[in-house]
């Protein structure tokens, strides 16, 4: 095995491992220890079934469930699996999120106990276009401005998500009965101690506490400086690559691309717990 770097800031290839076939112990620590030093695993060539990938996922924790299907028809047979996908069926995407850009966010973050890590495996994809841009959070929190660090020690934040709206871009019109949850602006890595902001412009809403106008000056402050191009390695997909990602400690973003072109992920999830 090896662990290759991506960019100074995030991210490693991992190669000499073949997903589709049993880990042993020591395989399976060295690739988690890595996990946490990069936040982000790239393993390109890998030829996985859903099973496969299922079966790598629960290694890490318990698997978490889809919670929306974003009314995409289903072709996955576990609850914890889900298809990225704009193939469409009699009109109908195959999948979730389908089209176009999507903004820098976290997943599952508007529920109590956010998903810890994403597996994201390509089947087909555009041939420009449609990139996983990620970002560190931890390095974020740990050269935001002292003043925006003091403004929002200690506070939570709301984070919201509009699934009828507008799944992929801010959503400014919220549906009432949107899932919506407040976790702390800035929280801790239970492995490794680190802190990190977890805050994100797709579904974080406003800081508890603070006027909204401050609130809003916060937040497009942290924003802007998270999505720095610094702290973001850009994966551009392959058939047959896994990227693992903690959401702990990272953002994930979708570059645009042609809606002429196919474009077939598939993703599933393991549960996280509840941020501090």
């Amino acid at each position: 095995m090896e662990i290759l770097p991506l960019t100074p800031a995030i991210g490693a290839e991992v190669r000499g491992v073949d997903l589709a076939q049993p880990l042993d112990e020591a395989a399976f620590r060295a690739i988690e220890r890595a996990w946490y030093a990069h936040g982000v695993l790239l393993f390109r060539g890998q030829d996985l079934t859903e099973e496969d990938q299922v079966g790598f996922a629960a290694r890490f924790g318990e698997l978490g469930q889809v919670i929306n299907k974003h009314g995409g028809v289903a072709l996955t047979r576990h609850p914890s699996v889900m298809l990225v996908s704009n193939i469409r069926q009699d009109g109908k995407p195959i999948g979730a999120l389908p089209d176009g850009e999507m903004l820098f966010h976290s997943d599952q973050c508007y529920v109590e106990r956010p998903c810890m890590a994403t597996f994201l495996y390509a089947i087909e994809v555009p041939g420009a276009g449609g990139n996983t841009l990620l970002a560190n959070t931890t390095l974020a929190w740990e050269t935001l401005p002292a003043e925006i660090k003091a403004a929002v020690e200690g506070r939570k934040a709301m984070n919201v998500y509009d699934y009828a709206g507008a799944p992929t871009q801010r959503s400014e019109a919220l549906a009432a009965d949107a899932p919506r949850f407040a976790h702390p602006v800035v929280r801790t890595h239970p492995a490794t101690g680190r802190r990190a902001l977890f805050v994100n412009r797709l579904m974080t809403q406003y800081i508890e506490g603070v006027p909204r106008a401050e609130s809003d000056r916060l937040l497009s402050a942290i924003f802007d400086h998270q999505e720095q191009r610094r702290f973001v390695y850009e994966h551009v997909w392959r058939p047959g690559d896994l990227v693992l990602w903690d959401n702990r400690c990272t953002l994930h973003a979708r570059t645009d691309f042609s809606a002429a072109e196919r474009r077939l992920l598939r993703r599933c999830i393991v549960l996280g717990e509840r941020p501090f």
